[in-house]
This record gives C-alpha cells, structure tokens and sequence, in this order.
C-alpha cells in the first residue's frame, strides 16, 4: 500500500510539474474507454477534424476561412464525408437568418475532393441545422420556408404571434447527390391545425388531432423561426424520420414510405397517414393536452435512434435518445426512451388521446451535474461498449461516461473565439461551440486502407506527451521495467525487477491487442516486426505501461 500511495504522490507532482491540460485531452482512462475515432466540426472555424483517443489529429477535411459549419458533418461507410457550411460573413441582413443557419451541403472524398454539392439560401428557402445519411447514399435535410404574414393569417395565425410579420416552418428535403435532384419532400406547413379562427379550412379542436401541428402554439415570441428544428435521424428499419423541434420541446416522428404527394396530405404511405405526425413526445401542451408538469423535454437537440453500431442484444438498442438541454436552470442531461412503435398493430399506441411515456425512467447526468450544461446545442451516443459519449456544445467540453457513471475521457475543443486555443488557455462559456460529437470504431468501413497516424495537435503549444503521462499511470506502477531500443524495428529487449513469471502485453493507441505473451527470469527479447510504425504500449501484468515506438 506504501508503494501504491507513492506512486499516485509521484504522478499528482509530475502533472504539476508539466502543468494539467486545459483544452484538448483531458483526462483519459486507457483501460475503460471505448476505443476508436471521434469527429468533430466546431464554430468559428472551417474544418473537420478526426481525432484518436489521445486527442490527436489523424485526418482533417480543411476548407476555406471563408466558410463555417452550418452545422453537422458525417463520414460515410466508404470514407467520403457529409458535410453542411455556410458563409462565414452571414449576418441578421440576410433573407433568413438565425441560429443554425446553414446554406451548402457537400460531399467529399477522403482527400478532401468535392464529389457533389447542394445548396438553398435565398429570400425563399434556407437549409439550416442538421442532415442525417441514408443508407442509399441520399441526405435528408432541414429546410426553413418562407410563409408572409398573408399566408400565415390564411393558416389561422394569431397576428399577435406574428412579431416579424412572417414565418419560416421547416421542411425536410431529400437530395440525391448522385442526380443533384431533391427526390421527395415533407412540410410542416401542409400538416396544420388551430382553434383561433373559425373562418379557416384548418379549424378544429387541437387536443383531438395531435397528428397535426398548432399554427399558433408558440414559445419563441412569435418570430419567423417557429419551430426551429434542429435535429434530423432516419431509420432505415421503419422507413421513419425523427424530427427534433425545440421550441415545442418535442419530437416528431413521419413517415417516409410516402410519395411527396402523399407527404402533403394526411392519406398513404406504409401507416396511411400520410405526411401527418405518426408520434410525438416531449411536451403534452403542445397540443392541448397537459401543462407545464408533464412537460419531459426543454429546447432538447440530437433526437435520433439507438442504432447504428450497437450490439443488437445491447438492452437500449432501437430505444430514443434526448439531449435534454434545459432540463435544470445549471445542467443538462440525457434520456433513453423506450421506442414506442408497436410492430404488431403497425404503429404508435396512442392513449386517451396522446402518446406515452408520460415520465422518464433513464435520465443520465454528469457525476457532477452543474459542470455539464449546455442551454443548446450538444450531442449524446450510445458507444458499443455501453459507454455514453456526451458533448456538451457550448462547453466544448465532451465526456466519455461508463455505464457506473466513471469519466474515462474529456477533451475540450481548443478553439478561442476565432483563433486557435493556446494549451493553457482558459476558455469562457460559448469560446469554442462545438454542435456535436461522435466517435466511429477502428473497424468502420471509412478507416480501412486509410493512413490514420497522428499528423499533430488541434491547439498551439500541445504539452506532445500529455496521452503518455495519462496512459502510463492508468494503473499503479508495482515494478520498475527498462524498453531499449526505442523506438525499434524488429526487436526489444524487456527488463524488470521480478523473477517470477509476467503477463506481457503489446497495445496500439486504439486498445487493440497486438501481441500477448509471458516472460520471467526478469528479462525477454520481444519479437515486435510485425508491428507497422507507430506508437504502442507494453503492460506488464496488466500494471506497468510504458510507450514503445516502432520505426521501420
């Protein structure tokens, strides 16, 4: 135990001495967190960055400073990347203009080739916030549309809910990038109904149709951008889109099985409901049936489906999840849903006129809550290994948690503003907005034959062997060991202070173990030539981590 308690002395006087990190990688537990690459796409810059666990860069799509995320990328089975931009110089004097505004999204090629392009910002349309790959290669996309205050009074609308004399509903848009065509097409605004005036076709009583949306159910004072939607996810298994709308604190869910004729209406498609809202949760007053008690959601963003990449018998496979941004005046956190579809009756069980759940039973929270709060943005995954990896966007502060609630990895985006962050840089609140975060395994698709060594650091002055002192002192140090030559080719000499018979390990930086074997006698010459050039770590009996460096 002396031992023990030493050496953890010894590692709090080295972090000191090298100084802790204050942007980019954090902390970092080696042996719990998943391993792999997680991408990034923070404001006030133009790129989009792949890091590895050490929080190093081994691929970035560079582009103009012109440009700025508008505001999600994606990387795709084949490696070619999804991204969203807009110009950098967009101000409240364009036609439409708030938060999320977007304009273009492109398609790249992993060295960073334009392969398509799309784009909508003028006085009529602009495609703003989120877009969500499908499986066929096409991309939905959020659009704002413009309605004048004629149309919006034609639809129902209170003119005291009409503050900028216009509203901008979303639509979603489906692009083939292959034929440059939009290929089909749900609006909000062809879904509608309200109890204000009597005169309008739209007319009815709200608490009895929560298919359709209320004209007038309004939080955001009644400007232009009225729903705001801010995150798109498609499931290929039920052909369904789910729609984040925050200022409803809701979810949607349509169906995309439709033709976009059928979208507009409230007939066809696989649930012949046409375009009409197949399910909701979130906020029971958004159509008229509760108060502010039932109310689960608060301006929530990165609504989609547990899916992609989970193990099928993981128990929140297929579930929902929330980033519940203002669900406390001072933290944010994440719920699992239980999906709600019914594959039997073809559909989601609506009870005494409004669909469940009605309370929470999965909420999870930073181990200290208050030093994980963002009011928007923000991103939460279900990593394979049933580790929760969460970005908090105004923070720029993202966390792997286990499944006990333990931090195993933080990085902070090291961006100051406009500028690059200094290691040693103390970030204010909304410094360095990073909209989300999400980590892909070594064995995805997009990695393979791809040259993924460290090319450096995000931020300026990087303390280089920050991941090593991190790596190193994972577990306690109960011998002393000796690694000569390093870096090496072919072989290594191993030294420690033990007779007795030792566990030998060989990791690379993503947690893949690349050879086991035992030694004892205190010393063993290690066969490494079938290690490619990089940087690995030797454990001994699962305690001593040293670095090791092969060059061929």
């Amino acid at each position: 135990m002396k031992k023990l308690v030493t050496t953890f002395f010894a590692f709090f006087i080295i972090i000191s001495m090298y100084g802790q990190n204050t942007v980019g990688l954090i902390s970092y537990d080696i042996s719990r967190s998943y391993q792999g690459y997680t991408l990034i796409y923070p404001h006030n810059q133009p790129n989009v960055y792949l890091l590895n666990n050490c929080g190093e860069i081994v691929h970035t799509w560079e582009d103009q400073d012109t440009f700025r995320p508008g505001n999600t990328a994606y990387l795709r089975p084949d490696g070619s990347l999804v991204k969203t931009k807009r110009a950098a110089a967009a101000t409240v004097s364009s036609p439409i203009w708030a938060g999320g505004g977007g304009h273009f999204v492109e398609v790249l090629d992993w060295d960073n080739n334009l392969i398509a392009s799309y784009g909508a910002n003028d006085e009529q349309n602009r495609l703003h916030h989120d877009i969500s790959v499908m499986p066929n290669g096409n991309v939905l996309m959020i659009n704002w549309e413009l309605k004048t205050k004629e149309e919006a009074i034609a639809a129902g609308r209170d003119t005291m809910l009409l503050s900028q004399d216009k509203l901008w509903p979303d639509t979603v848009l489906e692009w083939d990038p292959t034929s440059g065509e939009i290929v089909w097409e749900w609006h909000a605004w062809d879904h509608l109904i309200q109890d204000f005036d009597a005169t309008k076709d739209d007319f009815g009583v709200v608490a009895d149709n929560p298919q359709l949306i209320n004209v007038n159910y309004d939080t955001n004072d009644g400007k232009a951008d009225w729903l705001h939607a801010n995150a798109l996810d498609y499931n290929a298994d039920l052909d369904q889109i789910m729609i984040s709308i925050p200022t409803f604190s809701e979810l949607w869910i349509i169906d995309h099985s439709t033709t976009t004729a059928q979208a507009a209406s409230s007939t066809g498609g696989n649930f012949a409901s046409g375009g009409d809202l197949l399910y909701r949760v979130g906020n029971l007053q958004a159509y008229d049936k509760g108060d502010a008690d039932d109310q689960l959601f608060f301006y929530q963003h990165d609504t989609h489906w547990v899916n992609e990449f989970v193990p099928d018998n993981h128990p929140l496979k297929g579930q929902m999840v929330v980033f519940n941004n203002r669900v406390g005046p001072d933290f944010s956190s994440i719920e699992f849903l239980p999906s709600q579809f019914d594959m039997y009756d073809n559909g989601y069980p609506l009870f005494q006129g409004s669909w469940p759940p009605y309370d929470l039973q999965n909420t999870i929270t930073h181990p200290e809550p208050t030093s994980f709060h963002s009011t928007g943005l923000s991103s939460a995954q279900l990593l394979p290994n049933g580790n929760l990896l969460m970005c908090s966007g105004r923070q720029g502060y993202i966390v792997e948690l286990t499944e006990n609630n333990d931090i195993v990895w933080e990085y902070i985006t090291p961006q100051k503003g406009m500028l690059t962050a200094t290691q040693g840089d103390s970030l204010e609140l909304n410094n360095n907005l990073t909209f989300r975060a999400f980590r892909y395994p070594p064995e995805y698709s997009a990695f393979e034959n791809r040259d993924l060594e460290p090319t450096g650091w995000y931020e300026l002055e990087p303390n280089v062997d920050w991941c090593d002192r991190l790596v190193s002192t994972s577990t306690p140090e109960v011998m002393s060991s000796i690694i000569y030559p390093n870096p090496a080719s072919n072989t290594v000499h191993l030294a420690w202070d033990s007779g007795e018979i030792i566990d030998i390990k060989v990791y690379d930086l993503l947690g893949r173990k690349r050879i086991h074997t035992s030694g004892n006698g205190g010393m063993k010459y290690l066969d490494v030539s079938s290690l490619e050039s990089n940087t690995y770590f030797i454990t001994l009996n699962n305690q001593v981590s040293k670095k090791l460096i092969i060059r061929k």
